[in-house]
């Protein structure tokens, strides 16, 4: 139960902080025990980044363990802070980020490049937040341009599993299945007639993407994919002491000429992450329609901020090839489903948002859940890139409705998916201005339309 309570059609109780509404378990939400569960088995998604860590930045194990608990911090920020979202890294430039990295030794080289990458990140965030910029170009860029980044994303996360020599042709099975199972839960329309007549089916829903992550975990221990784990009890232990000789402060802060060679690569990340906000602007508001019983205010520039504040702590104590993200589009998508059956299922939309990360931030301290998702990293992996092009997709071909705007995007998407964010984009806006636009020197009332 919470403390606060909230009156029928209005907010949930917050503390004003600036631009802030800060909320606390308990005390203005109830925490909820399905996205407690949901998390204790979710989590590992976000332990899958340490293979990245090791290989890119050239971590010990334990190093990157610490790192990402710093991360786990950043993913508890936007709840507190009255963001609606359950937050993730910026996944589908994750790609992007790699192929950056890739240019430099692993070590002090390529940490201080990604210090780079990640301070302009936090900066872009911050200038568009500060100056209101971001609800500009959220509410405002022309329909084809976000279905455009949209689809872009969702086939660029799709195609980077199924390519040749992916994951899925390490693990086909298992990670089919998986997907398939997930895919299923969370869109299919016989499933939710399901749901209305079965128990089970209720349950299986309420966990989002678990099921489908504990059964290719399974199939693939018996189809010998992935090994069985060597699980270990007690609570792990990040070596935090350790770790201060892999920032900044002891490898040295970044020099201008890394600043210049990142600035592409976080253009790149800040478009993608654009239509990440997209996407979980469209998800929490066809959710607030239905709930008469909640208003949740979706701020653009708070979660601009936000995720600035978040890439920031990362640039300085935990540089990270998945970035801060404003949005975990799998996870975020789930709780919004949950919370359309109204206030019995989920009582507020923060609720399950501040549960999840907070459940998530103290599963990184136990030891037997750790050890034994310790193999099946890759799962969490695909099965949260899958998901999210999934819905990238999905909600990107919703942004259009006429002939002309679905070429401009479908186009562009192609474009992003296979060469890249820059060029994706520098295609979309000359085929809006040149196909979309009445006219190249004025525009047309109707050329931005609000989401």
């Amino acid at each position: 139960m919470a403390f606060l309570k909230r009156e029928d059609g209005k907010e949930q109780p917050y503390w004003p902080a600036g631009p802030f509404k800060i909320r606390l378990p308990v005390i203005h939400y109830k925490p909820e025990p399905a996205e407690f569960i949901q998390a204790l088995f979710m989590f590992v998604v976000s332990l899958s980044m340490i293979p990245l860590l090791q290989q890119y930045l050239g971590l010990p194990y334990e190093v990157a363990l610490a790192f990402v608990v710093i991360c786990g911090i950043g993913f508890m920020l936007p709840a507190l802070l009255g963001v609606p979202f359950v937050p993730g890294w910026i996944t589908p430039a994750i790609p992007v980020v790699v192929l950056y990295l890739g240019q430099f030794t692993p070590g002090p080289e390529a940490i201080r490049a990604l210090v780079a990458l990640q301070l302009i990140v936090a900066v872009i965030f911050l200038l568009l937040g500060i100056t209101k910029l971001g609800s500009t170009l959220v509410n405002n860029v022309p329909n084809s341009l976000k279905a455009g980044i949209l689809m872009g994303a969702g086939i660029a996360a799709i195609m980077g599993e199924i390519q040749t020599g992916g994951r899925l042709d390490a693990t086909p099975i298992s990670l089919i299945i998986g997907c398939v199972l997930s895919i299923y839960i969370l869109f299919s329309l016989s499933f939710k007639n399901l749901r209305e007549k079965s128990a089970i089916a209720r349950i299986l829903a309420n966990y989002g993407m678990v099921p489908g992550i504990i059964v290719a975990m399974v199939i693939g221990w018996i189809v010998n994919e992935y090994p069985v784990p060597d699980i270990k009890f007690g609570i792990t232990q990040p070596a935090f002491t350790e770790m201060w000789a892999y920032l900044p402060f002891s490898v040295g802060f970044p020099s201008l000429d890394l600043f210049l060679l990142a600035i592409p690569t976080a253009i790149i990340a800040y478009i993608i992450a654009f239509g990440d906000i997209i996407v979980g602007t469209t998800l929490v508001k066809k959710a607030d329609a239905i709930r008469k019983d909640e208003f949740v205010d979706i701020n653009s520039d708070r979660v601009h901020i936000v995720t600035a504040i978040r890439n920031f702590i990362h640039a300085f104590f935990a540089p990270y090839p998945g970035l801060a993200g404003p949005i975990w589009t799998a996870v975020t998508a789930t709780v919004a489903e949950r919370y359309k059956y109204g206030r019995k299922a989920m009582d507020s939309i923060y609720g399950g948002a501040g549960t999840f990360w907070i459940a998530g931030f103290i599963a990184l301290f136990i030891l037997p859940l750790v050890s034994m998702f310790q193999p099946i990293l890759p799962i969490g992996m695909s099965l949260t890139l899958i998901i999210t092009g999934y819905l990238c997709i999905s909600v990107g071909i919703e942004q259009v409705n006429k002939s002309t705007e679905r070429g401009v995007a479908g186009v562009m998407a192609v474009v992003l998916a296979v060469k890249g964010a820059a060029f994706g984009l520098a295609v979309g806006i000359i085929l809006y201005l040149l196909v979309e636009r009445p006219s190249l020197m004025k525009q047309s009332k109707k050329d931005n339309i609000n989401i």
